[in-house]
């Protein structure tokens, strides 16, 4: 079944010249076009201000951060991105040698911080920091470092999803994927959905399988698809080829597709997107320089840019998502600045008040 438009179309248009908008921003450079000259800073002010930066490392944000804040610091940045308080900078990535360096920004202006999360990921492995700054004054509040954080804001995300587009009546949740991603999806969206009631796993190792679900108390499937054929559905996995079957859902499902944030990586197939009623994800304009699971089948014609919405304008109200308890819903997750600003200012604002961290 073709995905049914249900928002009004000056929504959607209006979205559309806001994601254009913000692709441009990201294609600009660093440094100013050709004859634009810098705004004048006056240098003394920079270096005489006084604040102390604090560094929390991943043991401080372990300590500070429970799945539970996570959701509340992840639902509420949506409710400021739905009122226009806060600017999200699309990921860039620049190329090393082996490797990536990956870069995404934003400000909140409510908040009254502006600030970067940046990585380096290598082929033995990626570190990951957020500087966070005082959006109305020249000082560096933080250095956070953001495995720990950017785990726990991803499932936070999904949570949030979960909660504004699952059905009330669902009660099973559904996880392809058993690595550190997983960890924080499973714990967020019990946070989020008190009502689950059994959780069913699967991945291609069976140790690991076996594992995770003695850990998080869940079942190993034996097969995506029985995976697949719960009331959640996440996908959070690594692979370059789709994961998830549109024939495998059942009617109802919610899906949250985690783990593809590359073009070249999907892991639905076009079934999937031809069975939703109802598409949105974190960032459009995120969506169209790096979901693969979007962009592919837009071009294929399977979608329509106009039907992909934002989670923001259902967190917002300006749109319900889901229609009917039987709808197929599906939610693109790709991790976005904005995010990482919320949550990394919880966590510094916590961290002063109970003396975590380290000034530098």
């Amino acid at each position: 079944m073709r995905a049914r438009i249900r928002d009004r179309v000056h929504l959607a248009a209006r979205a559309e010249e806001r994601d254009l908008a913000a692709v441009e921003r990201h294609e600009d450079t660093v440094a100013p076009a050709e004859g634009r000259k810098r705004d004048p800073v006056d240098r003394q002010v920079v270096l005489d201000y006084e604040a102390v930066p604090l560094l929390l490392r991943e043991a401080d944000v372990d300590e500070l951060l429970s799945p539970e804040d996570a959701v509340e610091a992840v639902e509420a940045c949506f409710e400021r991105l739905a009122r226009g308080v806060v600017e999200n900078q699309p990921r860039f990535r620049l190329p090393l040698e082996d490797g990536l360096f990956h870069v995404m920004a934003a400000v909140d202006r409510e908040l009254e911080v502006a600030g970067l999360k940046s990585y380096v990921g290598l082929r033995d492995g990626a570190r990951f920091v957020v500087v966070l700054f005082a959006a109305d004054s020249p000082e560096v509040l933080a250095y956070v470092e953001a495995d720990r954080l950017g785990q726990r804001r991803t499932g936070a995300a999904t949570a949030v999803a979960a909660r504004r587009l699952a059905w009330s009546g669902a009660r099973t949740l559904g996880v392809i994927g058993c690595g550190w991603q997983a960890e924080s999806q499973v714990e967020c969206l019990r946070a989020a959905l008190p009502g689950l009631e059994e959780t069913v796993v699967y991945c291609r190792s069976e140790e690991r399988r076996e594992d995770f679900a003695r850990r998080f108390d869940a079942e190993a499937a034996e097969w995506y698809s029985e995976a697949a054929a719960q009331d959640v559905v996440v996908t959070v996995t690594s692979s370059r080829d789709p994961v998830l079957r549109g024939e495998w859902l059942q009617p109802g499902a919610l899906v949250c597709a985690v783990g593809a944030n590359r073009l070249q990586a999907r892991e639905l197939d076009n079934a999937v997107l031809e069975r939703a009623a109802f598409v949105c994800c974190d960032s459009r304009a995120q969506a169209r320089v790096e979901a693969g699971d979007l962009v592919e089948p837009v071009e294929r014609g399977v979608l329509d840019w106009l039907e992909v919405h934002e989670l923001a304008d259902v967190v917002g109200g300006e749109l319900q998502g889901r229609q009917h308890d039987d709808d197929i819903v599906l939610f693109k997750s790709l991790g976005i600045a904005a995010e990482d600003l919320a949550v990394a200012k919880l966590v510094v604002d916590r961290a002063r008040e109970r003396g975590v961290g380290t000034e530098v």
